[in-house]
């Protein structure tokens, strides 16, 4: 990638997304080992909208408790902090991500939805692989298209062009690069680096459409590739489109076969059915 061209492309962007305030508060506990009920309860203090939005869905049928949830303390208790934080983290980033992107043909909440998507995933391919501390996979899943927000602009004054890549074969990520110099998966690594967050998870992000060009420890870079390539799949089959393809390299680093990339996409379909209706 030319750094020139993307550093060119930045800086004709007014400002780069700022990470919602709550998100950035909440971002450091995931990582954190003594993090408790306490510390959670005083960022959610100054955001009464999002911790009314996170006892409704507390308290829905997705999770199915069995007394109803009437404080962020209580849901701690019954949800787990980690399992909570990951759920606020999700709720937080909504509102940066639910605006309609029409360089990439997404309607209102269309970004979020696959974000959603892509970190269920995730979730599914840590505990089908059994890979402890997922956090990190977590939060790089979530965050993986973030650079479509800076991009959408400049794709929508060349789609032309694209597209006509596009039905040429090339892969609409490639053909971002060929017509702009750069794609949305650099573009997103750099807002990642504003943010100030750690370098895998940049990594990650940057290349979550080239895991071949992954070098050194490419674990979270390969999950997160596979699980945007299962949210894309689930995607397609709902519009019976034609079904993105993981990388194979990806795969076999993962030590993933197509039994176990099935059996995880099937539980991402469920729970994801199940997280709509929730909310």
């Amino acid at each position: 990638m030319d750094e020139k061209t993307l550093a060119a492309l930045v800086g004709r962007i007014r400002s780069l997304p700022a990470m919602p305030a709550t998100a950035a508060r909440l971002l450091p506990l995931l990582s954190d080992p003594a993090a408790d009920t306490r510390r959670i309860e005083e960022v959610l203090r100054y955001d009464p909208g999002l911790t009314a939005d996170l006892l409704k869905l507390t308290n829905s049928a997705y999770f199915g408790l069995p007394a109803r949830v009437g404080s962020v303390r209580q849901a701690v208790l019954l949800l787990g902090w980690k399992r909570l934080l990951r759920l606020v983290m999700t709720l937080s980033v909504s509102g940066l991500m639910r605006e309609p992107l029409a360089g990439y043909d997404l309607p209102r909440g269309g970004l979020w939805r696959h974000s959603v998507a892509v970190s269920v995933a995730a979730d599914r391919l840590i505990a089908h692989l059994d890979i402890p501390g997922g956090d990190a996979v977590f939060t790089a899943a979530l965050l993986h298209d973030v650079g479509k927000l800076v991009l959408g602009r400049f794709v929508r004054e060349e789609l032309g062009r694209i597209e006509a890549l596009v039905a040429k074969g090339l892969s609409f990520d490639v053909a971002e690069t060929v017509v702009l110099g750069v794609n949305h998966a650099a573009v997103g690594g750099k807002v990642l680096e504003a943010w100030s967050l750690p370098p895998e998870l940049v990594r990650a992000v940057r290349l979550h459409h080239e895991p071949e060009s992954c070098e050194g420890s490419c674990l979270v870079s390969d999950i997160v590739h596979v699980a945007n390539a299962v949210g894309g799949r689930l995607e397609a089959e709902a519009r019976g489109a034609a079904p993105p393809e993981a990388s194979a390299e990806a795969l076999e680093r993962l030590g993933l076969d197509p039994a176990g990339l099935e059996e995880v996409a099937r539980q991402t379909r469920g729970e994801l059915e199940r997280f709509a209706e929730a909310i």
